[in-house]
């Protein structure tokens, strides 16, 4: 079976969805990734052939400016949504899908497993008759019944009242959405296919709607009889060197903030005068978007590119996070509680999340450093904080060792072999 696997450089999601491929590829089949350049040594370093967009938008550097979405730019949530709604969802979907159709022209797949970002993607895997897969790389985005919108870091509204608040937050976001409904529709008649009342409906042109995070992680809400948890995927990124940790039996606290630029060499810089002030061993990770060097390295405090989460985690003792979803779920899965400190886009969502197992603490990202060292000591010295994160660990570590994503795909691709859809036919 071949799987056409479509990706955009969404920095802490790349992980995960390349470690999509990697398991399809260890289950037998070929894969081709398109995607980013900046992706192509992960695609590579899986097992996957590798293209590149070319007519849809794409970073060619891991530089700041190189970024399409640039969305430390955008001064309010509202900005954000309309920024990636314009340069990634709906704006440029008929590039993506003339992208996919002539990828599929090239190298016929059995299924198309797409970022769920991309409907462009998923168009062009719709009008070629091909089954798709969109993947949710964290938790569940799509405005739906019993959740909050996404990106709000609200928790579930209770009684009549809170409800109806929830009711009324997700018209408003799926208005907001449907701004780039033109757009999405005009690419649909471009390749032949029917208008979408709502933006997200081309979900619902999926066979499945993958959500790579575990249902108790997730908030409960009334979803769409295509969607599936599958359970996170940890694999850490291609770029994360080997690292050796500093030797000592102070407690070890580990820092890892975005992969991908959000100003957060400031944030980072507080971070490491708070645990210099502390008795512990700290590693700060800075990630390709900040130079290691802006950020003062100590005796106790030590200052690296990257580091693999999979090695220092299960023997950290706690863990200062941006909360983004990676990041969070590898910490929880090890069973070490996190001091989050969210600075957009899913962020406080995952906070919301996991503070409901009373797994973590939060903070403010302007937090001073004294702050930051009070609620680090607070980690490491009430045992409620690591018990409550191994209790949801262990339910963590079973949904990620399970087999349902592929298991998911193969089911897609082998009704697509025994029962090919006519063109345009909704799945």
């Amino acid at each position: 079976m071949h799987v056409l696997v479509t990706l955009w450089d969404g920095g802490g999601t790349v992980p995960a969805e390349i470690g999509v491929a990697r398991r399809l590829v260890a289950r037998g089949h070929s894969v081709t990734v398109l995607g980013d350049p900046t992706i192509e040594p992960d695609a590579r370093a899986v097992g996957a052939a590798f293209r590149s967009w070319t007519r849809a938008p794409h970073r060619k550097t891991s530089a700041p400016y190189d970024d399409v979405f640039r969305d430390w730019e955008c001064r309010t949530p509202v900005g954000v949504l309309r920024r990636l709604c314009d340069r990634m969802i709906t704006g440029p979907a008929d590039a993506f899908a003339a992208d996919v159709r002539e990828q599929l022209a090239h190298r016929p797949a059995d299924a198309v497993v797409a970022s769920g970002p991309l409907l462009g993607a998923l168009i062009g895997a719709e009008s070629a008759g091909v089954p798709a897969v969109a993947l949710c790389a964290n938790v569940y985005s799509r405005p739906a019944p019993g959740l909050p919108p996404f990106g709000s870091g609200l928790t579930p509204g209770r009684g009549p009242a809170g409800r109806a608040r929830d009711r009324a937050l997700n018209r408003v976001a799926q208005a907001l959405w449907n701004r780039g409904l033109g757009d999405l529709n005009a690419a649909r008649a471009r390749v032949g296919l029917d208008p979408l009342a709502e933006v997200w409906e081309q979900w619902d042109r999926a066979a499945r709607v993958l959500v790579l995070t575990s249902p108790a992680f997730d908030l409960p809400g009334v979803l769409p009889p295509n969607v599936r948890y599958v359970g996170p995927v940890l694999d850490d990124p291609a770029w994360a060197a080997p690292y050796r940790p500093p030797a000592g039996d102070e407690p070890l606290v580990v820092v890892g903030l975005s992969s991908s630029y959000m100003r957060q060499a400031d944030v980072l810089r507080r971070i490491a005068a708070a645990l210099e002030s502390l008795a512990v061993r700290a590693v700060v990770t800075t990630g390709p978007a900040v130079d290691p060097d802006e950020i003062r390295s100590t005796p106790r405090v030590d200052v690296v590119r990257s580091a693999p989460h999979a090695q220092l985690f299960p023997i950290a003792d706690a863990v200062v996070t941006h909360a983004g979803h990676g990041t969070l779920l590898k910490a929880l899965a090890a069973g070490v509680p996190s001091l989050c400190l969210p600075m957009g886009r899913d962020q406080k969502d995952n906070t919301v999340r996991a503070a409901r197992h009373g797994a973590v603490l939060r903070l403010r990202p302007g937090a001073p450093p004294a702050a930051i060292a009070a609620a680090a000591r607070r980690l490491l010295d009430e045992p409620s904080f690591r018990e409550n994160a191994r209790r949801l660990g262990a339910r963590l570590r079973a949904d990620a060792a399970a087999t349902a994503l592929v298991d998911e795909i193969d089911a897609v691709a082998g009704c697509a072999l025994h029962h090919p859809p006519t063109r345009g036919e909704p799945r």
